[in-house]
This record gives structure tokens, C-alpha cells and sequence, in this order.
């Protein structure tokens, strides 16, 4: 194969493919505007863009925070449980679940408990309590079970009256 005609594959090979994908792939100038800035509109409207302005005025305008200090229930069932070491905790899935905690009286048992947040407002349905008790025997021969009504309604008044106190002091700052 001469050089030439080595030379004009290869030029077929890369530019045919996009001679070829130009074609029919025009723009419909019924459907979209031809100013620039009712494009972008256009565009907006259709989920195809976004500015960074709208979301720093959407950032600026809103009410509903991204941290926890600002929630009060968030804050008050911390404080309420800060002498047992947490687990896991989830600001933004609503959950707080702590580790087995042992007084060191007994070694024997232990308690964990699992707060989970349903609503951000200070009311008695707002946060779903869950204490579990383990008695163990042995290091392998253990028992869990959950209940323990009166631990976790005393709990329950406990969070509520520190998120109350809360409540009220932000609003006394303002």
C-alpha cells in the first residue's frame, strides 16, 4: 500500500465518523428559542442545568438547618446519653444508637439503647425509644430482650424537658 493511499484511509477513518454523526443530529430551531439567555431558561426549566447562584439564594433564604447543634431534641437526647459510648449516629438518618453499657457494679448486664428521630418538632410521638438488656452467663452464653417501659418513658420525659429548655433559651438569645 502506498503512502498516499495510506494517507487517505486513515483521513477517512477519523474524519468520515463525525461527517457521518452530523448529519440528522440537528437541532429542531422550532422547539428551542434562539436567544441564548431563553435557552438557558429553556434548559432550567428542563432539569438540563443549574446555577450556582440558585443554590447559594436557596442556601441563604432557608430555614431548615444541615447541622445538629441547631436541633434541639438532636441535642438534648445527647446530652441526656452522653455516659455511654455511642455506636452509631446519624444526624441526617435520624438515629442514635449506643453501645452496651455496663455500670460497673454488675458486669454481668449491660444496656443499649436506640433513639430514632421522627420529627424534629419537641412532642411525645417525636422520637421512638429502645432499650435492650443482656445478661450474659458466660462470656458466650448471653440473653438479650428488649423493653424496659419505665427506663425508656423516663428517657423519653428526660429528652423532651432538656430539648424544651432548648427551645426556650434560642429563643431568648433572639
Amino acid at each position: 500500500m502506498s503512502l498516499k493511499k495510506f494517507k487517505n484511509l486513515l483521513f477517512l477513518l477519523i474524519f468520515l465518523p463525525f461527517f457521518i454523526i452530523s448529519c440528522g443530529l440537528g437541532v429542531d430551531t422550532r422547539k428551542y428559542p434562539a436567544n441564548p439567555k431563553e435557552k438557558v431558561k429553556k434548559n432550567m426549566e428542563e432539569g438540563r442545568g443549574f446555577r450556582l447562584m440558585d443554590v447559594a439564594k436557596k442556601k441563604a433564604g432557608s430555614t431548615n438547618y444541615e447541622f445538629a447543634s441547631s436541633n434541639e431534641l438532636w441535642r438534648a437526647s445527647l446530652d441526656t446519653i452522653d455516659f455511654m459510648p455511642l455506636s452509631s449516629v446519624n444526624y441526617s438518618g435520624g438515629i442514635i444508637i449506643t453501645d452496651w453499657y455496663s455500670n460497673n457494679q454488675d458486669t454481668n448486664e449491660s444496656i443499649k439503647i436506640s433513639i430514632r428521630f421522627l420529627t424534629n418538632e419537641i412532642r411525645s410521638d417525636a422520637i421512638d425509644i429502645k432499650v435492650f438488656k443482656k445478661i450474659c452467663k458466660t462470656n458466650l452464653n448471653c440473653k438479650t430482650s428488649e423493653g424496659y417501659d419505665e427506663l425508656v418513658t423516663e428517657l423519653k420525659r428526660k429528652i423532651l424537658k432538656t430539648a424544651k429548655i432548648y427551645e426556650t433559651q434560642k429563643k431568648e438569645k433572639k
